[in-house]
């Protein structure tokens, strides 16, 4: 079978120094464990003035990864998007003259997950989608063609803390809900005003942390056997709630 290779990961000490210069957006670096020296001690600092993740890794599996056989210890995830700014965000709500809707997403691993997520958000008009930069995936190549072209329009912010971020949004007027077990019945919650929805992943749900700043906890009735659903169908439910309430209501 043809091997398919990954055109957003680049290789070698000379290639990341370069991605990093360039100011592209850059997913995740893996340097090989025990591998401190020289050029990959600078290209370790230049990804923590850039805000940028590094993670240690085994030999083993950076050579189970390497697509040129020659990664020098060290291999980095390129953005297959760019990423935009909270600001952003805020700011095309402000050029629609509308109250701002955004998706925030904790700790959302699969990519299909987020692609889905990001394609149902610009279905229901949100002004945009914002993920973690640790413990998170982010924009691949599989979250571009799961989002079917939503890429290209739906903003996506990654941010430092999630957490920080929330207190930010809640100073500029925006209501702040949770997605979580025990909450307020989705359909009975006051959804139409300014609002970011906040969906957790499957396996832990939203982080404590995070939970605790939110204005408030709206739960999806369930009628079955099985208490949850995945992270993507309850997201595309609770914008969708948003979009009835703020078009449909009353």
């Amino acid at each position: 079978m043809e091997r398919q290779f990954n055109e957003n990961q680049l290789e070698g000490r000379n290639a990341v120094l370069e991605v990093l210069k360039s100011g592209r957006d850059i997913e995740k670096i893996l340097v090989q464990k025990g591998n401190v020296e020289g050029t990959i001690r600078r290209i370790v600092g230049m990804a923590k003035e850039n805000g940028v993740v590094v993670q240690e890794t085994a030999k083993q599996k950076l050579d189970e990864m390497s697509q040129t056989k020659n990664h020098q210890g060290v291999i980095a995830i390129v953005s297959e998007h760019e990423y935009a700014e909270v600001e952003d965000i805020l700011a095309l709500a402000a050029e629609r003259n509308e109250k701002p809707f955004i998706i925030i997403l904790d700790n959302i691993t699969d990519p299909h997950n987020l692609g889905a997520v990001i394609r149902t958000a610009e279905c229901a008009g949100a002004h945009g989608v914002i993920i973690p930069k640790r413990r998170s995936v982010g924009l691949t190549a599989v979250v571009g063609k799961t989002s079917a072209g939503a890429i290209e329009y739906m903003p996506v912010a990654r941010v430092t803390n999630i957490s920080r971020t929330i207190e930010d949004l809640k100073k500029q007027g925006i209501w702040v809900a949770c997605a979580d077990m025990g909450g307020d019945d989705c359909f009975d919650a006051a959804l139409d005003g300014p609002i970011a929805i906040v969906i957790g992943s499957e396996g832990d749900g939203v982080s404590r942390l995070v939970k605790e700043k939110c204005d408030f906890v709206v739960s999806l009735p369930m009628y079955g056997k099985i208490s949850s659903l995945n992270a993507s169908v309850a997201a595309s439910l609770l914008m969708y709630e948003v979009v009835r309430q703020r078009h449909y209501k009353g």
